[in-house]
């Protein structure tokens, strides 16, 4: 798989003859970086997105390592849709599918840890997980997704995912014409009412307390017979994640079976905000057609970088691993 260079070590016991890597050959002269803690690639993250990259990465013959801590942000998700051939999949059976498939390729290795850090070098990167691992690689893709900020309001949380949920083309069609909140407020609001009346003309538009609705927005909705609530809500009443009503904090209360809301988000590693890179002004990383980002040999790929959803993510995290590979070819090619 790679070019070889032949080197000797010298030690007390005798003299050694390694074969190592071309890009390797200058780290290895220092006797604590180990061969087998050193990859052409390293990609910080194990959902659809970075076993996507491995893959790509894994046909290419290149030495991979995937780190991953085992928390997707969809773990409540109890299935996933609008995701050709895997309609309705659990998403867990989705992953584990994929890296039981990853796992064949002998190049390819994984790690169950948390990338903590990340240090530019001359050769590339170090990674340094929190169990205290150091890791050495050529290039670095992040794969690490978002993270919601949900409001702390009681049952949310529990429902996040379930019957609480943000896109309507993953899980809309399973609450079809069926009583639906939407938790937003201003054009935000008026946007998910809009494309919510696609999947239910029963919708209800919970402000959360005073409406920062404009006049013309007011007049629209309300021709459409849209109601708004603005009384804070106190609760979300369910059963198992499912959402039987919005409670109020004036005692009153509105039945309903789905809600709608799109929560800010943050970044789930600050790996590339320590290394410098650009965010765009939602705080997604900003990237290149190649999923290059604005630090040198630093990719990403899926939910922190592009749309959300698990289509969405394969295809970044494929064309990443591709666009990575044609990187080393053209290095390796000179």
């Amino acid at each position: 798989m790679f070019t070889r260079k032949q080197f000797i070590v010298k030690s007390s016991a005798a003299l050694s003859v390694l074969a190592i890597p071309n890009f390797l050959f200058s780290l290895t002269k220092d006797l604590n970086m180990k061969e087998k803690d050193l990859f052409e690639v390293l990609i910080i993250g194990g959902s659809y997105s970075g076993l996507s990259a491995g893959l790509a990465l894994a046909r290419a013959r290149r030495k991979v390592l995937i780190i991953d801590s085992n928390q997707p942000c969809n773990r409540q998700t109890p299935y996933s849709h609008n995701f050709l051939t895997q309609d309705g999949t659990k998403p867990a059976e989705i992953a584990s599918i994929a890296k039981t498939q990853l796992e064949k390729y002998d190049t390819v290795q994984f790690k169950d840890d948390v990338a903590d850090s990340a240090t530019v070098t001359d050769y590339g990167f170090e990674v340094k997980t929190q169990t205290g691992k150091i890791f050495y690689t050529k290039k670095l893709i992040m794969a690490t997704g978002l993270r919601d900020l949900l409001p702390a309001i009681p049952g949310l949380k529990e429902s996040w995912g379930i019957s609480v949920i943000h896109c309507p083309y993953c899980h809309g069609y399973e609450f079809n014409d069926q009583a639906t909140s939407i938790i937003a407020n201003g054009s935000t609001g008026v946007g998910l009412v809009k494309l919510i009346s696609n999947w239910s003309k029963q919708i209800t538009l919970f402000t959360d307390g005073p409406s920062t609705l404009t006049a013309d927005e007011m007049v629209l909705l309300q021709r459409k017979r849209i109601e708004i609530v603005e009384t804070k809500i106190q609760a979300l009443e369910h059963q198992n994640g499912m959402i039987s009503r919005v409670l109020l904090s004036d005692g009153s209360s509105k039945d309903c079976r789905a809600v709608y809301m799109r929560p800010p988000v943050e970044q789930h590693s600050d790996i590339p905000l320590r290394l410098g890179a650009e965010f765009t002004a939602q705080g997604l990383l900003k990237v290149a057609e190649s999923r290059l980002t604005t630090v040198p040999n630093l990719y990403a790929c899926g939910d922190n970088s592009s749309h959300r959803s698990v289509a969405s993510a394969v295809f970044t995290g494929s064309l990443a691993g591709s666009m990575v590979n044609a990187s080393l070819i053209d290095a390796e090619f000179i």
